[in-house]
């Protein structure tokens, strides 16, 4: 089924056949406004009702579990999928993927972290969602309508949705198609600039040429994790389709075509790559890039032997590389007691009942 903002103008204007034409605009903004067919009272009467009915403009996300931070700084909401994907049929049996979204609301602005596939085929060896492998693409309407639902949440909170990250579940370079069409979404419907637009991946060489060349110059982020083939090949198996000579050229490229600055994602793994050798391989990277690093104490995920660094060894592993000259920070862990990480909450869940609505 997908979304109903998965729907172009000429399949809205398909559905009001019998109205005048700019009620495909007016359709179009209030779905995109985060309001219900049914709600939408620039529309007569008679039209709400019947749009409120039509399969087409159901939601194609369904809330299984919010839950918020005890500090209330995070949302975190676990979504079933309203049916098949593009190329993948749902799993036997019947049952739906699900993916996460999460919403995290800063002194100075709101981001909102969005999933681009179900499951993930990437198989990074300290990664939740990697575990699960791969199960579906999400269409571009299901990404957009992650971003409708935290825009309308954060409203609801008196905050303005400035920042958007495809961090979430999934490799968003392999699903590159339709979450380019759900950037062009964002930024020509919804109004979020290229500068506010965050796509991050694990190294999909093919990926980052293409967004060196695309129309619009959004950020990049590349989790990292490794400074040497040989460390990275054993955490991040598409390693060794790209080594990083492949990669840093690669971003290279990025950098001078879109006069962005790279970021780099560093999960700080214990006794793993929080090593003054990795520190100094990277700072060599990072300064041939003019990259940010940001550093990430991992998240506990319960099932997994992977252990994060102490804060200590956090703080030694940042001084070493602002001393080399980087420009080095570390992202404060959010949502630790929700399950913020991506895919922990849906590991989590995946052996306990789940309630629908909040925690």
């Amino acid at each position: 089924m997908g979304s109903r903002f998965d729907l172009d103008e000429a399949a809205l204007a398909a559905l009001l056949a019998d109205e005048p034409r700019y009620r495909v605009r007016q359709l179009r903004r209030g779905l995109l406004e985060g309001r219900e067919p049914g709600d939408l009272t620039d529309l007569p009467k008679a039209l709400r009702a019947r749009l409120a009915e039509a399969p087409e403009l159901q939601p194609g996300l369904h809330l299984v579990h919010e839950a918020a931070s005890e500090d209330g700084e995070t949302v975190k909401w676990l979504w079933e999928l309203d049916g098949p994907g593009p190329e993948r049929p749902s799993r036997a049996g019947g049952t739906r993927e699900r993916v996460e979204t999460v919403l995290m609301y800063y002194p100075e602005r709101t981001t909102v972290c969005v999933s681009s596939q179900a499951g993930c085929a990437m198989g990074c060896t300290f990664c939740a969602t990697g575990q699960l492998g791969f199960e579906r693409h999400l269409s571009a309407g299901e990404i957009v309508e992650q971003v409708v639902r935290a825009r309308s949440a954060a409203a609801a909170s008196g905050r303005r949705l400035g920042n958007v990250v495809f961090m979430g579940m999934g490799e968003p370079l392999a699903n590159l198609d339709r979450v380019w069409a759900a950037v062009h979404v964002l930024h020509d419907d919804l109004g979020i600039s290229a500068r506010h637009l965050t796509i991050s991946t694990v190294g999909v060489v093919p990926g980052i040429q293409r967004l060196a060349a695309a129309d619009l110059p959004v950020n990049l982020a590349v989790s990292l994790h490794a400074a040497t083939d040989e460390l990275r090949n054993e955490l991040v198996p598409l390693g060794r389709r790209y080594p990083l000579s492949v990669l840093v050229e690669a971003c290279a490229r990025y950098v001078e075509a879109t006069g962005r600055r790279l970021s780099l994602e560093w999960a700080l793994i214990a006794g793993t790559n929080d090593t003054p050798r990795q520190a100094d391989a990277l700072a060599g990277i990072a300064r041939t890039l003019r990259a940010h690093v940001n550093l990430i104490p991992l998240n506990p995920t319960p099932g997994f032997p992977t252990t994060g660094s102490s804060p200590a060894a956090v703080r030694a592993f940042c001084e070493r590389l602002v001393q080399l000259g980087v420009n080095a920070t570390v992202r404060r862990n959010r949502g630790t007691d929700i399950d913020a990480a991506c895919g922990q909450l849906r590991a989590s869940m995946a052996a306990s009942p789940v309630r629908l609505g909040r925690r």
